[in-house]
């Protein structure tokens, strides 16, 4: 079995989190991390370029040295740099990063202000008081750091390493002969944000008889990726993936494949709401098919497990009992986007400030999707991080675009910048050079920390700004490692309507911000969501699968969608 990219990225992750724990060179932390980024949205396997003998430095930002480390991780399964800075850093300081909140530089100065070594030592100091004494500390934090250290935490995983093991496994059991349908279900189904296990269903041919290579069982429990077989049987298995991820697996017949479908697919509160609505009817649901007393009614397919009670099929997406069948009852099921309707994205960097492809790599990526348009969002002059353009360097880069747009038919490059909000609520460029672009997307990339009051009025002070089209990536968060920043999110939508500003829903998975009960905030306002991917490679712009996924499950119809729209629609929308 290759090595994923995940695995791979996974380990230069863990290398820059423990070099930024010692204060290295920043430049070497920030080469692996774009190392790691690179990789994992790879949509080859690297394992087997490695193996094929193929060289790695075409890869942007994969020079001799990250390509030798890829090989090596590879073939042994290992890195000997990693285990070597694993020796100079104390395990109990790795386990901070499992807090939300707590980084590599705020790990780094607890040891150096507090001698903090591990989980133990960071309790005491926050019960006596002390860790709102550091700069960037605060009473907030010290809640969020009590609040985790209280709770049992369940392993769950993004919902795009989800889909790796998904795709790879499924793919796996779908070979086997005699199977009929593989299909994963579950939170994964639902396209919850994280995955706490995956549950997969298997049917087969009830003819034939079971040899070794047809054992559904046999053949999972043997699959190359599992670490560990927690219990095996007939027709339900579970295992421990070498991520940690556990995976049940269901046999199912294929008269009760609908009924286990909805069954396992969830949430627990829907299926009860629909049992109840069973009973009621002299029906008993459950995941074998649906029953009038002994006889089965129902069962072979969802659409006829739904319809036993009067139902349509209901999407997977809305499953979670806030409404969707009380709107079923009523015929008013909304028609969810899908990822056919984008027709552009609104959010993507290039080699201009911190992406890793050109302009011209990253236009010709978002025409291979069928696009209509791709707005380039370089940083701007602030995020000195990531080499953010000043007025000068962002108006040639305009110059570039406007050249580039001369010679596109039926595409069109939208001239942006992902503009920061300073503190006090002003843009970080003047108004002579925002004019000059099609769109404007702002977003919070500092100050995290202030109260919810001055963050809220930072926001709203940034979209009384005429050219302020977009918020970024509203909240700051990053799913299990850094909260949202505090803020009045109803006051910040109302606000936008008010302004005739918009709100991104930032598709990268470990973001996915905005959650989707704001989304569906959102549209109940009348207020229009960007669904953008915040791209930096060509490879993350197949990200707005994701983005499409948590607005679907914010009840979002194309039309409740900025980038739905052709850009001569969408063009009057920015011009307030």
């Amino acid at each position: 079995m290759a090595v994923s990219n995940s695995s791979i990225a996974a380990v230069f992750e863990k290398l820059a989190d423990l070099l930024d724990i010692e204060g290295a060179n920043p430049f070497r932390i920030r080469a692996y991390r774009n190392a790691a980024r690179l990789i994992s949205v790879h949509p080859g396997l690297i394992s087997e370029t490695v193996k094929r003998g193929e060289d790695l430095t075409y890869l942007p930002g994969i020079g001799k040295d990250l390509a030798a480390k890829v090989a090596e991780i590879v073939k042994t399964g290992r890195l000997s740099v990693l285990e070597e800075a694993k020796q100079r850093t104390p395990s109990g300081l790795t386990a901070l990063l499992e807090i939300p909140g707590i980084g590599p530089k705020r790990i780094q100065a607890l040891k150096n202000n507090f001698k903090i070594t591990d989980i133990d030592s960071l309790e005491r100091i926050v019960r006596a008081g002390r860790l709102r004494e550091l700069p960037g500390f605060g009473p907030k934090l010290e809640r969020v750091i009590l609040e985790e250290l209280r709770r049992e935490k369940p392993t769950r995983v993004s919902l795009f390493l989800a889909e790796e093991v998904a795709r790879d496994l499924v793919g796996y059991l779908k070979k086997i002969p005699g199977v009929l349908a593989v299909m994963p279900a579950g939170s994964y189904r639902r396209s919850q944000e994280t995955v706490g296990d995956l549950d997969i269903l298997v049917t087969r041919r009830s003819d034939g008889p079971v040899t070794p290579d047809s054992d559904v069982m046999e053949k999972f429990v043997s699959y190359d990726d599992v670490e560990k077989i927690v219990a095996r049987g007939e027709t339900r298995s579970t295992v421990l993936l070498k991520n940690h991820l556990q995976v049940d697996l269901r046999l199912v017949d294929a008269e009760s494949y609908g009924a286990a479908l909805v069954y396992f697919t969830g949430s627990k509160a829907h299926n009860i709401a629909i049992r109840m609505i069973g009973v009621k009817n002299g029906l008993k649901i459950n995941e074998y098919g649906v029953f009038r007393r002994n006889k089965r009614v129902g069962g072979r397919t969802e659409e006829e497990v739904y319809g036993t009670i009067g139902l349509p099929w209901i999407p997977p997406e809305l499953r979670e009992n806030r409404g969707e069948i009380e709107a079923a009852q009523k015929g008013a099921i909304p028609e969810l986007i899908t990822l056919e309707q984008i027709r552009g994205d609104l959010h993507a960097h290039t080699d201009a400030t911190d992406g890793h492809l050109t302009l011209q790599e990253m236009v010709e990526a978002a025409r291979s999707l069928g696009y209509e348009y791709l707005a380039i969002t370089d940083h701007t002059r602030h995020l000195t991080v990531a080499k953010g353009q000043d007025p000068k360097r962002l108006a040639e880069q305009i110059r570039r675009i406007d050249k580039l747009n001369s010679r596109l038919k039926g595409f069109r490059v939208l001239k942006s910048a992902e503009i920061d909000i300073l503190e006090d609520g002003s843009l970080d460029l003047p108004d002579s050079i925002l004019k000059e672009l099609d769109l404007r997307v702002c977003s919070v990339h500092f100050k995290f920390n202030l109260s919810r009051a001055k963050q809220t009025e930072r926001i709203i002070r940034a979209m009384d700004n005429r050219y302020f089209n977009i918020l970024g990536h509203p909240t700051g968060r990053l799913i299990g490692r850094r909260p949202a920043y505090d803020v009045d999110l109803e006051t910040i939508l109302e606000a936008a309507v008010e302004r005739k500003c918009f709100i991104e829903l930032n598709s990268q998975p470990d973001r996915l911000d905005l959650a989707d009960l704001y989304c569906q905030k959102a549209k109940s306002l009348g207020l229009k969501i960007a669904i953008s991917t915040d791209a930096h490679s060509d490879s993350e712009l197949s990200f707005i699968r994701f983005g499409v996924a948590q607005a679907r499950r914010a009840w979002l119809g194309a039309e409740d969608v900025l980038n739905s729209q052709p850009w001569a629609e969408l063009e009057k929308f920015f011009k307030k």
